[in-house]
C-alpha cells in the first residue's frame, strides 16, 4: 500500500488529505453511447490494438502506478495520455479527481493487460466530493491538451454524460456495489480529437459548469531510449 498527499476542495473549504492506495483499477470502453464508444476502439483498433474482450472491462494495475507528480518517465516512444475521471474511495466517500490512463500503445498491441501496468498513472493532487457532484454529474467536461511536435493542441473535449454513470462503473466492477476503502479508480475516456498520438506533454481537467470550478493536473513525458 503507498500513500499520496492530496488537498480535498468541499462546499466547507480546502483541507489536505493523506490518503493510502491499496489497489487500482482501470475501467476502459465506458462510453454511454454506443457509437462514441465504438469510435474509440476503432481508434486502437487503427494502430494494431484488438477490440476488448467486453465492454466496459476493468483492468488491474500495481497500486503503486498511481502518482501526483508533475513528470513522468516511459520506455520508447510509443505511449500516450488519456483524460479519465478518477475516484478514490475513502472513509465511506467517494471522492473525485482527473487523471491520465497513460498506456504504452506498442504493447497494447499484444497485450492490454500488460500495457496498462508499463506506464505511471498520472492524476490530480486536488480532489472534489462526488456527492457535490452526483445532481449536475453529466453536465462536467472532460478534456485534455497534449503538446505535439512542440505545439499544444486540443486533445479531447466533452461531457461526462458521453459516460456510464458512476454508480454503474462501480457496480460493474464490484460485486458489492461499492468501492472498497483505498481503492482508485480511472473511468473511462472519451473520443480523441485526431487519433490516438504520443506527446512531450500532457494536460487533463474537469471543468464543473454548475459549481464554477476546474480540476487541472498536468505532466511531462521522459522517454527512456530503447537499446534491446
Amino acid at each position: 500500500m503507498v500513500e499520496l498527499n492530496f488537498t480535498l476542495d468541499t462546499a466547507n473549504g480546502v483541507t489536505p488529505l493523506t490518503l493510502p492506495i491499496g489497489q487500482t483499477v482501470i475501467a476502459g470502453w465506458t462510453g454511454r453511447d454506443p457509437v462514441a464508444r465504438d469510435k474509440h476502439i476503432a481508434e486502437l483498433m487503427a494502430i494494431g490494438i484488438a477490440r476488448p474482450a467486453a465492454t466496459p472491462i476493468y483492468y488491474r494495475v500495481a497500486a503503486a502506478r498511481v502518482t501526483t507528480a508533475e513528470r513522468i518517465e516511459v520506455v520508447g516512444g510509443d505511449s500516450s495520455g488519456e483524460a479519465e475521471f478518477v475516484l478514490i474511495a475513502a472513509q465511506g466517500r467517494v471522492l473525485v479527481g482527473v487523471g491520465s490512463d497513460h498506456t504504452d500503445r506498442k504493447v497494447e498491441r499484444y497485450g492490454l493487460t500488460v500495457a496498462k501496468q508499463m506506464c505511471d498513472k498520472p492524476m490530480s493532487s486536488q480532489l472534489w466530493d462526488y456527492a457535490e457532484l452526483a445532481d449536475h454529474w453529466d453536465q462536467i467536461v472532460l478534456r485534455s491538451y497534449a503538446t505535439i511536435g512542440g505545439n499544444r493542441v486540443l486533445y479531447q473535449e466533452g461531457r461526462l454524460s458521453g459516460v456510464l454513470p458512476v454508480a454503474e462503473i462501480i457496480a460493474k466492477a464490484f460485486h458489492s456495489g461499492e468501492m472498497p476503502d483505498h481503492c482508485v479508480m480511472f473511468g473511462g475516456t472519451i473520443p480523441v480529437k485526431g487519433g490516438v498520438r504520443p506527446s512531450t506533454r500532457f494536460e487533463c481537467e474537469l471543468e464543473d459548469p454548475v459549481l464554477k470550478r476546474t480540476l487541472r493536473h498536468g505532466y511531462d513525458v521522459v522517454t527512456l531510449p530503447i537499446l534491446g
